[in-house]
Parts: structure tokens; sequence; C-alpha cells
């Protein structure tokens, strides 16, 4: 029987990061819904970079940013005495990144899609922009907050390079379950290997098989 420490130690990973890139993802989704600035192409292709960038790129250049030379490092290690890198809090940060593309895409697009004229109904009754966004907009898109939520979380559980680059292999700490499988087929343990490779299989299929039959479903009824 494997650890079960690094798919604990993943769960953890992937639920924290949701959250936090929901709270983040949104407003700026919402922005470039909306915007007509000159920055919008930018900002677009710097959210999209993890998507085609190598995972160990972006986490090379995370190693030197957070780690303890760094402004960002050496203000972390003053302020809590640990190191940024090599520790969960330090894959929060690179897995937010990371993940970005998959929590303002599903939304961007989906804002998109909205139109002027639920916006415009709710100003006429004289709904406060906030009150619109929370009280239309979110409702409206509630199946595209559930997608990207649920991409985003797979997205993370799965996560290799960018973690091996800055969180090392540390049990308890780093070690989530990507690593564990890289670290039982180095040391030929293939049965264990298998055997989170299986889960994560199956995980990643009805991940993707419940976004597709959500988002299908949601057309049909829309027609």
């Amino acid at each position: 029987m494997p650890d079960l420490g690094p798919l604990w130690l993943s769960l953890t990973l992937a639920g924290v990061t949701t959250v936090i890139l929901l709270l983040l993802g949104t407003p700026l989704a919402w922005w470039l819904s909306g915007t007509r600035s000159r920055l919008k192409p930018a900002i677009e292709a710097v959210t999209a970079l993890p998507l085609v960038l190598p995972p160990t790129v972006i986490g090379f250049y995370f190693l030197i940013a957070l780690g303890p030379a760094s402004p960002i490092g050496s203000f972390w290690m003053k302020v809590t005495g640990d190191a940024l890198t090599f520790s969960f809090s330090g894959l929060v940060v690179a897995s937010i990144i990371y993940s970005l593309p998959f929590t303002v895409q599903p939304l961007q697009s989906a804002f998109e899609s909205l139109g002027r004229s639920p916006l415009e109904a709710a100003a006429s009754l004289r709904a406060s922009p906030l009150d619109t966004f929370f009280s239309v907009v979110i409702p409206m898109s509630k199946r595209s907050f559930i997608a990207a939520a649920v991409l985003t979380f797979a997205h993370t559980i799965g996560e290799f390079g960018i973690v091996l680059m800055v969180g090392g292999n540390i049990p308890g700490k780093t070690k989530v379950i990507s690593i564990a499988i890289y670290e039982h087929v180095e040391t030929l343990n293939y049965a264990d290997a298998h055997l989170l490779s299986a889960s994560l299989l199956i995980f990643s299929f009805a991940v993707l098989f419940v976004v597709y039959a959500f988002v299908r479903g949601h057309r049909v009824i829309a027609r």
C-alpha cells in the first residue's frame, strides 16, 4: 500500500490554489471581458503563458524570484522566518501562476458571452455595478465558475515540473503525488507507481467527462 501523504498534500495544494485563483482570477477575467485597453492583448498573453511554456522554465524563474536572495524571498523570510522556496507556501504561489489560465479563460469567455443586455437591464433598475455582478453575472455564469474550479483543481493535481523546481521532494511538505510517482519509478517500485498513476488517470478522465457533459448539457438547455 503506497504512502497516501503525497495524495493528501496534492489535494490540499489543489484546493488552496483553486480558492485563491477564483478570488483573484474572477476580477481579472471580468476586466478582460469588458476592457478596451491597449494592454489587454499583453495581459491575455501573460495569463496564457503557462499553457505554452514548459513547467521547468516557469519553475526556474520562480526559484530565482522566490529565493532567499530575492526581494520577495527575503521579505517572506523576515516575516515568517522560513524560506519561500522548498516550502508549501512556495508551491501555492507557483501553482497560482501555473494554473491561472484554467481559471481566467473559462470565466472570461462566459462573461463575454453574456452581452450587455443583462447588465443594462440591471442598471435600468438602479442596481449598482457590484450588485449587478453578484446578482446577475455570477448566477448566469455559475456553470463556467464550476468548470473553471474543476479544471483548475485537476490541473494543479497533475503538476510536476514546476513543483520539482520550486518545492523539491520533501516528504510531508512538498512531496506531492506526481513527485511520488516519479520517485517510485526511479526506485523500480512499479506496483505503487502504477497504482498512483492509474488513480490520476481515472481522476483526470472523470474530471474531463464531467466538465464536457456539464457544458454540453448547458448548451442543449440554452437552445
